[in-house]
C-alpha cells in the first residue's frame, strides 16, 4: 500500500504498469474505492502506467473530513487529484471517473486543463440527482448508516439481470459500499448535492469521450448526451446492457473504448452511426428491445454489430438504404437465415422497399440459389407482409 501526504489527507493511491507508458489515472464512484476499477486493471495495465486513487473519505484515505467544517466540494476533491498529480510528479495524464469520479475529472480538465491530456467520463454529468435526492440520503445514513441503503444504492450501480445472474460480484459491491466510512459517504452526498459546474464543461477543450450505460437510472442516456451537446471535442458512446457502472457489468467494452481513445479512434463515433441507423431500418422499439435484452454473455456482440454492420457497412456512400435492404432480403434468403429474413421483410416499412420489388428478388433468387430457398422465402414474406397489413388496420 502507497500514501501521499496531501494537505490534510493522507491519500492511498495505487500503481499499476510499466515505467514510461502514458499516464492513465482513474477516479472512482461515491461509496466504492480502488477496486472498482480491478475488473480492468489487466487490460488497462498492459498498455498504460495505471493510477488509481481512494477520494477522500473513501477505502483507506484517512482525513479529510470534518463534520464541523464545511461540506466537501467537487472542487476541494479536483484539488485533491491535483495534489497527488505533483506528489507523484505527474504532468500530465489521461483522466477517466465515474459518477462524482467524472464530476472531478471534469473540473480538472476546466481549471487545469495543461495537466488533462484526455478525458473520459463515464455515467456522469454537470449536475447528478437533485438536492432534494442528496438530502433525503444524507438523512437516512445519519440516522441508520449504509446499511440502510445499500440495497437500493446497488440495485441502481447495475441492471436486474446482473444482481439475479452474478450474486457473488453483487455481494463484493455491497460489501465494498459498506466499507464507506458514513462521513465519507455523507460528505460525497454533500458534494453533488451542492455541485455547479455546467460553465466547466463548455471551457474543456481536449479530446473527450463520454460513456454511459442504456439502463442508467442516475445519470441516463439523455443526461449524457446534454453534457456532450456542451463539451466542443467530446463523443458519446451507449453500452448497451449496463446501468450505473459499466466499468463492472461491461469492463471490457470500457477498456476497449479506452484504448481506442488513448489511439485516437473514434469507436463512440461508429457506435453512435451505427445505432441511429439500426433503429431507423429495424424500428427503435425493436433494436431497444435487443439491446436492453442483453446479457454479460452477448452484450458484446450486440456492441459489435451495431459498430461493425450498421455504422461501418450501412453507413457507406456506395450503395443507398433501399438497395442494401434488397441485398439483405436476397442473401437471408439465399442463406436459410429465416428469422432475419423475417426482420427485414418487416424492415421495408422504413428502407422504402415495396411488396413487388421483394417479389421480383426472390424470382431472380430462384434460378440462382434454388428453387427450395425461394418458395420458402416466398412464404414467409408472404405471412410477413399479411401481418403487417393487419397491423396498419388496427
Amino acid at each position: 500500500m502507497a500514501f501521499a501526504s496531501i494537505g490534510d489527507l493522507a491519500i492511498h493511491y495505487d500503481v499499476r504498469g510499466a515505467v514510461g507508458a502514458p499516464i492513465l489515472l482513474l477516479i472512482h464512484s461515491l461509496g466504492t474505492s480502488t477496486h472498482l476499477w480491478d475488473p480492468l486493471l489487466p487490460e488497462l495495465a498492459a498498455r498504460f502506467r495505471v493510477v488509481r486513487f481512494d477520494l477522500r473519505g473513501h477505502g483507506l484515505t484517512a482525513g479529510g473530513i470534518d463534520p464541523t467544517a464545511p461540506s466537501t466540494t467537487i472542487e476541494q476533491l479536483a484539488e485533491d487529484v491535483l495534489g497527488l498529480m505533483d506528489a507523484l510528479t505527474i504532468d500530465q495524464a489521461m483522466v477517466c471517473g465515474v459518477s462524482i469520479g467524472g464530476m472531478v475529472a471534469l473540473r480538472l480538465a476546466a481549471t487545469a486543463p495543461e495537466r488533462v491530456a484526455r478525458l473520459i467520463l463515464c455515467n456522469t454529468s454537470y449536475r447528478i440527482g437533485t438536492p432534494r435526492q442528496w438530502d433525503e440520503r444524507i438523512e437516512a445514513v445519519s440516522r441508520s448508516g449504509l446499511a440502510a441503503i445499500a440495497e437500493m444504492v446497488v440495485g441502481r450501480w447495475v441492471t436486474p439481470r446482473f444482481l439475479a445472474e452474478r450474486p457473488a460480484e453483487t455481494a463484493g459491491l455491497r460489501t465494498m459500499l459498506l466499507r464507506t466510512p458514513n462521513a465519507g459517504y455523507i460528505a460525497g452526498c454533500r458534494a453533488l448535492r451542492d455541485a455547479s459546474i455546467e460553465a466547466d464543461a463548455v471551457t474543456v477543450r481536449c479530446p473527450t469521450l463520454i460513456i454511459v450505460g442504456d439502463q442508467d437510472a442516475s445519470t441516463p442516456p439523455a443526461t449524457a448526451e446534454a453534457l456532450a451537446t456542451l463539451i466542443p471535442a467530446a463523443r458519446l458512446a451507449v453500452l448497451p446492457g449496463a446501468a450505473h457502472l459499466p466499468v463492472v457489468e461491461r469492463p471490457k467494452a470500457v477498456a476497449e473504448l479506452v484504448l481506442a481513445e488513448a489511439a485516437g479512434q473514434d469507436m463512440a463515433g461508429g457506435y453512435a452511426k451505427g445505432l441511429a441507423v439500426r433503429k431507423s431500418v429495424l424500428g427503435a422499439a425493436h433494436v431497444d428491445r435487443a439491446l436492453s435484452g442483453a446479457t454479460s454473455f452477448d452484450s458484446d456482440f450486440q456492441t459489435f454489430i451495431t459498430e461493425s454492420v450498421w455504422g461501418a457497412v450501412w453507413t457507406r456512400p456506395g450503395l443507398d438504404r433501399r438497395m442494401r435492404s434488397l441485398l439483405t432480403l436476397a442473401l437471408l434468403a439465399a442463406l436459410g437465415h429465416h428469422e432475419e429474413f423475417r426482420l427485414h421483410v418487416r424492415a421495408t416499412a422504413h428502407t422504402g422497399v415495396t411488396a413487388e420489388e421483394v417479389r421480383e428478388v426472390l424470382l431472380h433468387l430462384a434460378p440462382y440459389a434454388g428453387v427450395p430457398a425461394a418458395n420458402t422465402a416466398f412464404c414467409l414474406a408472404r405471412d410477413v407482409f399479411e401481418e403487417m397489413e393487419r397491423e396498419s388496420l388496427r
